[in-house]
């Protein structure tokens, strides 16, 4: 009895309260989330960019009921502006530009999030491990990190990419394995900032394990950092992998990408400039509804102080 009491007094002095007026929540995560919704709510540019992004996920999900035409269609007219048989125009092959506009948000989407949980999945617990544990394991951790460090992001991720071969699968963890190094130092040093925090000590106190102290203290409170980064990483995950398939690295003719079709309009940019304007538009306006989602979650998300109940 007493050990919980010690447990609330010392999440209490860290909050600034006193035990008694500190913050309830009826359900675990349920409060802190709700007062990020409401935040998020209120920023006007984050929700024109979200909703942006959801009709885009739409979109590349429906995209063989909404495409007036099969990306394999092809016709006589080539690299040709919008018409009314074509609304935004023809390729180099005669393919209907919307088309595979929407199917390419199929692929390039799929690219953007496979890479994201990739390089989180294995960031995240050598981040907390790292982090956590300290001396040799975060000394051998880290080295590897700043060993990945040391390659030019590009052209690590075209190494890789070319030693796996050329299908979305691979350029993606090619793509995932250069946004590890980056994931695990945040994380690591969140970990770094909290572990020593009086909760942290009077969980110890209590005889809380390690597993317990990573899953159920520490991963709660690099939550809302990692959330930031992953929500920014989505756009240069994208800018990447329209990089490396517009080299010829990524996806392969017939399948289709926004970074494949830049790359069958490149060669025509001087004599016929338009196939290149609707893939370019539709990566600059995600990208940029990526990025205005993930400073809307920066500024809505901050550390949440949760009470707890001590071991026994």
């Amino acid at each position: 009895m007493s050990s919980s009491l010690e447990f609330e007094q010392a999440v209490a002095a860290l909050a600034g309260t006193e035990p008694e007026t500190l913050p309830l929540l009826e359900a675990e995560g349920v409060a802190p989330w709700r007062r990020l919704a409401r935040r998020f709510r209120k920023n006007r540019s984050a929700m024109i960019a979200l909703t942006f992004l959801v009709l885009v996920v739409i979109v590349a999900v429906l995209a063989p009921l909404l495409a007036p035409f099969s990306p394999r269609t092809t016709s006589v007219a080539v690299n040709q502006g919008p018409s009314a048989a074509h609304w935004l125009g023809t390729d180099d092959v005669g393919g209907d530009i919307l088309s595979k506009l929407m199917y390419g948000a199929q692929v390039s989407m799929r690219a953007c999030i496979q890479i994201v949980l990739m390089a989180t999945a294995v960031a995240l617990p050598l981040g907390l491990v790292a982090g956590y544990f300290g001396r040799w394991t975060d000394a051998v951790i880290m080295r590897v990190m700043d060993a990945l460090f040391t390659f030019p992001p590009l052209v690590l991720a075209l190494a890789v990419s070319a030693l796996l071969g050329p299908s979305i699968t691979n350029v993606s963890i090619a793509i995932a394995i250069v946004f590890v190094p980056g994931f695990t130092r945040l994380i690591r040093a969140q970990v770094l900032a909290v572990r020593e925090e009086t909760f942290m000590e009077a969980s110890r106190a209590v005889g809380a394990g390690s597993g317990r102290m990573m899953g159920k203290h520490l991963l709660p409170n690099v939550a809302s950092p990692l959330i930031v980064q992953v929500a920014l990483s989505f756009g240069f995950a994208l800018l990447a992998e329209a990089g490396l398939s517009f080299l010829g690295f990524g996806v392969q003719i017939p399948s289709t990408s926004w970074g494949t079709m830049l790359g069958a309009a490149y060669p025509f940019i001087l004599d016929k400039p338009w196939p290149m304007f609707p893939a370019g538009i539709a990566i600059f306006l995600t990208v940029l509804a990526f990025n205005l989602v993930g400073d809307g979650l920066r500024d809505s998300l901050g550390r949440e102080i949760f009470r707890v109940k001590a071991e026994k």
